[in-house]
């Protein structure tokens, strides 16, 4: 076990740590090795069913699809909800590892793709259950009841809203506090949390432009959709950087641009994928207007004779840290971890959907992150001016955490920030619920 930070390892109920750590290592490869697409994770839910079975939690399975809960009371006390995600991506590993994945899947179109834990959610998962099997090893350091949650979908966006609509709170009751993290690509042993709004909005668009085929010699005859496509895509650039105040923030970007199948054939239609990222209502309407605007323009100046379709495809809220949730959480974890190791480092455009619990519950909301990058490739990186060729990102098919100490750190980190909320056995009753509740 990693010696990160631990001046107050003798607390009990993290003095196992060193015990379950080969244990979750093994699930954590085994995770890895396996990764499942959104809404099919019944491989990772069974495991994580089996896990929780097994520390004595009452579980339910199925629950939004392929999502796992389970509650363990330990007499009074508030309700902690605990929150980790379970999806993987659409991406081909290149990791090098020798637990690293093959495995392919179906995507929500019907196509054969490769997948991949590009986002460390085999990680999350892994730090759940060790923080887990320390809390329900140790009931006589606490009282409350835990819920821990197991999302599906996250990477869609609609895994938490799937859980909420299907009766989370029914079957696990009504939480007084929601705790998240995410691994991300800052150095190991650094846990960074901020206030109010702490990552971005999202809206994913699928763009379907219209044109007329006719062979590559005679181009007059068509309406090439490819050039209309491509015209959108560079028109979109000016959104964010004509549109949008320099005091505001949004990013547009074009991930997808499918069009044709043969050189010497100009296609009927090409299709755009775009995603956009924001923080208020406003920006967000603003934009969303203006890329409507933008692709009816470029059509009708290419002479389309069909409007373009615009399909919303997924959506996230902005997630919203609690001020008050986070500072008492930040001040168990800077206990733990020192000052220096737990850092604000500002809002994020990444987006999450781990909100959606706190909002629908009414409950407090504290998500953080904690890093899973080797602490010196990271410096070096730093110093060289090469962050973005030398540490791979979540999504990135080079993304893999740390493992030492990374999965410590995490398991640690979920487990003081729960028993931040927990009553120890002689504490009066308290509620992290919003006042406005």
């Amino acid at each position: 076990m990693s010696d990160v930070a631990r001046h107050d390892a003798a607390t009990p109920v993290l003095g196992r740590l060193a015990e379950i750590h080969p244990r979750l290592e093994a699930l954590y490869k085994d995770l890895h090795t396996h990764p499942e697409l959104s809404f099919a994770e019944t491989r990772t839910a069974g495991v994580v069913a089996d896990e929780l079975g097994r520390l004595g939690f009452q579980v339910t399975t199925g629950v939004g699809g392929t999502g796992v809960v389970g509650v363990l009371a330990n007499g009074e006390g508030p309700r902690v909800l605990l929150r980790a995600d379970f999806d993987a991506l659409p991406v081909r590993e290149q990791t090098g590892l020798d637990y690293a994945s093959t495995a392919t899947g179906t995507d929500p179109d019907g196509k054969h793709v490769p997948v991949m834990h590009a986002c460390g959610h085999d990680m999350h998962v892994a730090c759940l259950l060790g923080a887990l099997d320390l809390l329900a090893g140790s009931p006589e350091s606490w009282s409350g009841t835990l819920v821990a949650v197991f999302q599906p979908a996250e990477e869609l966006g609609s895994g938490a809203q799937a859980m909420v609509d299907d009766g989370l709170f029914a079957k696990a009751g009504t939480p007084d506090i929601v705790l998240g993290q995410h691994v991300a690509p800052v150095p190991a042993g650094t846990i960074a949390c901020h206030p109010g709004p702490t990552m971005a909005a999202t809206d994913a668009l699928r763009v379907r432009m219209f044109g007329r085929g006719a062979h590559g010699s005679r181009p007059e005859s068509a309406i090439d959709p490819v050039v209309m496509a491509a015209a959108t895509v560079m028109r979109l650039q000016t959104v964010v950087a004509r549109e949008i105040a320099g005091g505001d923030t949004a990013v547009v970007t074009v991930g997808a641009l499918n069009a044709g199948t043969k050189d010497n054939v100009i296609p009927d239609e090409a299709e755009l994928k775009v995603n956009i990222r924001t923080y208020t209502p406003e920006v967000r309407a603003t934009v969303l207007d203006a890329v409507t605007r933008i692709v009816n323009a470029e059509a009708a100046a290419s002479g389309a004779e069909r409007d373009p379709e615009i399909t919303a495809l997924e959506a996230f809220p902005v997630m919203v840290n609690d001020p008050a949730a986070v500072e008492r959480t930040t001040a168990a974890l800077r206990a733990h971890f020192g000052e220096q190791a737990v850092v604000d480092l500002g809002p994020a455009t990444g987006s999450e959907d781990c909100g959606i619990l706190a909002t629908a519950s009414g409950a407090r909301l504290c998500y953080w992150y904690f890093g899973g990058t080797d602490p010196a490739a990271f410096e070096t990186a730093l110093k060289n001016g090469t962050m973005g060729r030398d540490i791979p990102s979540n999504h990135s098919p080079r993304f893999a955490p740390l493992i030492d100490p990374t999965l410590d750190v995490g398991v640690q980190a979920m487990t003081v920030a729960a028993l931040a909320w927990l009553h120890a056995p002689s504490s009066p009753p308290a509620t992290g619920r919003r006042s406005s509740a």
